[in-house]
């Protein structure tokens, strides 16, 4: 009897073992992206510029203009320096291949002030955020992964 107990629980623990060293990403399978992410793509941006989920999204491929509906306003934090950005309900802009001009709907915070995200570029392997005049270069890996809204606020109805 005491020889099954011992077998008993060696099984148990290399079952537990075992599921504990399994890879992530069996056990916590990534949605594909949605068709707004993907268009992003086409445009040579990573699918991390756009928070998760979005509602709907529009582009005219004749002129660029685009508009994102996220339902509801979010927040998230933007890798690598961690900076707390804001998303409008609605984000408008005008995007071609490598470039997202007039945006508006994304603001982040530095230095203690809130900033609008007027543009981005793709720049080889970076990302070129421009907040008016000023610009900051980021790696484009660190937007691989589309964030899930930290924050939402919803309307009353």
């Amino acid at each position: 009897m005491t020889k099954y107990l011992i077998v008993f629980f060696a099984l148990i623990l290399l079952v537990s073992l075992s599921s504990q060293t399994a890879d992530p990403k069996t056990q916590n399978p990534t949605r594909s992206p949605s068709p707004a992410h993907s268009e992003l793509t086409r445009y040579g941006f990573p699918i991390g510029l756009l928070p998760s989920p979005v509602k709907n999204y529009t582009v005219n491929p004749l002129t660029g203009d685009f508009v994102v509906d996220l339902g509801d306003a979010c927040k998230i934090t933007l890798p690598p320096d961690n900076y707390l950005a804001t998303y409008s309900k609605k984000v408008t802009g005008k995007i071609n291949h490598g470039r997202i001009a007039e945006i508006n709907g994304i603001s982040v915070r530095a230095f203690y002030q809130w900033w609008s995200i007027t543009g981005i570029r793709s720049s080889g392997e970076n990302l070129v955020f421009e907040v008016g005049m000023v610009t900051a270069r980021y790696a484009s890996k660190n937007f691989n992964d589309s964030p899930a809204c930290e924050g939402r606020r919803h309307s009353a109805s």
